[in-house]
């Protein structure tokens, strides 16, 4: 019953208007300042009910303070929000009151007052300012959280992020935190805003009595493999896993540190990138004329915003899918207004395909192009497998004219953006993305002005087609989530690390070379979604557990699937100046015989043969086999080849 009118009590205060709460306050503090005034005196004096002979000091004390209070804003602050900068508020008003209040004594004849009074006044005056709001705060935490069901979670971390997560959930109803984790001693048995620091086995007990189902992160910069450590800890534990926004977007302004989200993936896979080369980022952009094609998709548009942070005198954007490129120019126009010097770039948006013969020399002759970022392809492995036609003449034909088109208006860089499908490929994808390699292999070496060049990297996260939204959108949904087979693998590189890359590599090349980018250690895709479904709160539903929440179906692999990825045809690869970039040494075509090739390509369209097509591709791309689901032994060899030098 008691509770039940304390929730009733504290509801009706926070439906009160703002006017009337501070009028409450102002009439509360009033009274209360006022009995200070007679204890202080009874602490002075050592009795109980002492003779006070200056009556008005009960009236002038409460009022010098208030009037010092409001004037500071004491009374503007939301008690639920209450920060530093209050106490210091308090300190301060009780401070000039005290000193006016003594000063005053002084002015009015026959005072009697003793001057230890005003000290004692002053000191409980801050006592009962700071802790009645303390109390006041801590009472409508307790109860709302009642009221509204706030969640029990756990925190891990016990540092700056995780003191201040802790204070944030403290002024809201959402979430209740009843547990600080961290690892160091030293920190337990400790309190962060009245809430316990302990170690693991702590938390193992709470979740074991479903004390706590959910554990948010406060770790936003914490290295990925120490951040995958804990992860996995908890996955173990089968709860909620929910982490803080990076110290970067708090500190742009784009996310508070109280707003918690669900991990993502992204966040744990692969590895802690490198810092960049700033010398290699800005040697073919900065102050020059850049062009990118496929503007619009995933790796284009995110190498778009690189380029554009290095300032170069001209960036134009190729996308012949008219809402993407209209996506994109919004985005970075926007980005420009915001930079300092955003003036001092142009921007364009041409609306075109890279199969158009002639387009991109006629875009880089009008806008004085010095450097080609060719990201423009089909590369979606079903629906290139079902339409070859259509990736023949995109990855190869439009790979070709824009090559040529470059070399034709002078453009002195050509960077073509492969993947790892293209080693020993499965696929017409792959293969056609390999083709499109030796496309410009052959056009280094029978000479050129302009340096060709390739960067081989595989799958993004987040790019169209990633597993990893896929798998989000299936586990909210309910599941099953569907993987093609339990043994398949794959590297993974978040777009912007990708990105970054593919920029350096383009500055170290000398020409013809295949660069292939450090993808780090490939993963599982079943352990890929285990984890997943195990950091939403959920179980996976298979034999061992038929109660689970979420199943895993496998569908069989694709047309055109390999189980593993590799990234080097041969098995010879070299370091470069840069650490996670290696150069492959690879097989070349001759241009007569590219030429010839290109041809019976051209021919085959004309006639939609489709099985002329594949046998073109099964004659020039070394290694393509269709249908084949690689081999596991070759994938583990060139793997550490690639590691280890």
């Amino acid at each position: 019953m008691e509770s039940m009118l304390m929730q009733k009590l504290a509801e009706k205060l926070i439906a009160m208007n703002r006017r009337n709460k501070q009028l409450l306050m102002l009439v509360t503090d009033a009274l209360a300042l006022s009995l200070l005034v007679g204890l202080s005196y009874s602490l002075r004096l050592s009795e109980f009910f002492p003779y006070i002979h200056d009556k008005w000091l009960f009236v002038a004390a409460p009022v010098t303070l208030l009037t010092a209070l409001y004037i500071s804003g004491f009374y503007k602050a939301i008690i639920r929000y209450l920060g530093a900068e209050v106490a210091w508020s308090i300190i301060l008003a009780v401070v000039a009151s005290s000193v006016i209040l003594a000063a005053s004594s002084y002015m009015v004849s026959g005072a009697q007052i003793p001057r230890s009074v005003f000290f004692i006044w002053g000191a409980l005056a801050l006592l009962y300012l700071g802790g009645s709001r303390f109390l006041v705060r801590r009472t409508l935490y307790n109860v709302l959280g009642k009221a509204f069901n706030s969640k029990p979670v756990a925190v891990f971390g016990a540092g700056y992020a995780g003191a201040e997560l802790i204070s944030g959930l403290l002024t809201g109803a959402e979430y209740k935190p009843v547990l600080v984790v961290d690892d160091d001693t030293s920190k337990q048995g400790t309190l962060i805003a009245g809430i316990p620091v302990v170690g693991r086995e702590r938390l193992v007990r709470a979740v074991s009595r479903q004390e706590v189902d959910t554990v948010l992160l406060a770790m936003p910069s914490m290295k990925r493999a120490v951040r995958m450590e804990v992860v996995n800890w908890l996955e173990s534990l089968q709860v909620h896993v929910q982490t803080v926004p990076g110290l970067a977007d708090i500190a742009s302004g784009k996310a508070r540190l109280e707003q918690v989200k669900n991990v993502a993936i992204e966040d744990l896979l692969g590895r802690d990138s490198v810092s960049p080369r700033t010398d290699l980022l800005g040697r073919c952009i900065t102050g020059k004329g850049v062009l990118v094609t496929g503007a619009g998709g995933s790796i284009g548009s995110e190498l778009c915003r690189q380029i554009l942070s290095l300032k170069p005198r001209t960036l134009v954007l190729l996308e012949q899918n008219e809402f993407g490129l209209y996506c994109i120019e919004g985005e970075l126009r926007k980005t420009l207004a915001a930079m300092e010097d955003g003036g001092t770039v142009e921007l364009h948006a041409s609306l075109g395909s890279v199969v158009d013969e002639g387009g991109v020399e006629r875009v880089c002759r009008r806008h004085k192009i010095d450097t080609v970022y060719h990201a423009a392809a089909y590369k979606h492995v079903p629906m290139v497998e079902e339409c070859p036609e259509a990736g023949v003449k995109n990855n190869i034909l439009g790979t070709l004219s824009a090559a040529l088109g470059a070399e034709a208006a002078g453009v002195n860089h050509f960077i073509l953006v492969s993947t790892d499908k293209a080693v020993r490929p499965t696929n017409v994808m792959g293969a056609t993305k390999r083709f499109a390699e030796l496309i410009l292999q052959a056009m280094s070496n029978r000479g050129s002005a302009t340096t060709f060049s390739m960067v081989r990297f595989g799958n993004v996260l987040g790019s169209s087609g990633s597993v990893v939204p896929l798998f989000r959108e299936q586990i909210e949904g309910g599941g099953p989530v569907t993987v093609t087979h339990p043994d398949v693998i794959r590297y993974f590189m978040t777009i912007p690390e990708a990105s970054q890359l593919v920029i350096q590599a383009g500055g170290m090349a000398r020409g013809g070379e295949v660069f292939v980018l450090d993808m780090g250690e490939p993963v599982r895709i079943v352990d890929l979604a285990t984890t997943m479904i195990h950091l939403m709160g959920l179980t996976v539903r298979d034999e061992k557990n038929p109660a689970g929440d979420i199943g895993i179906v496998f569908s069989g692999l694709r047309p055109g699937e390999k189980l593993y990825e590799e990234l080097l045809v041969g098995e010879c690869s070299v370091g470069t100046e840069h650490p996670m970039i290696m150069q492959a040494n690879e097989e070349r075509l001759e241009w007569e015989e590219l030429v010839f090739a290109l041809e019976g390509f051209r021919t085959a369209l004309k006639r939609a043969d489709r099985e002329a097509l594949r046998d073109l591709l099964k004659r020039y791309v070394g290694g393509y086999q269709p249908g084949s689901s690689g081999n596991v032994n070759r994938v583990a060899q060139s793997t550490r080849s690639l590691v280890s030098k």
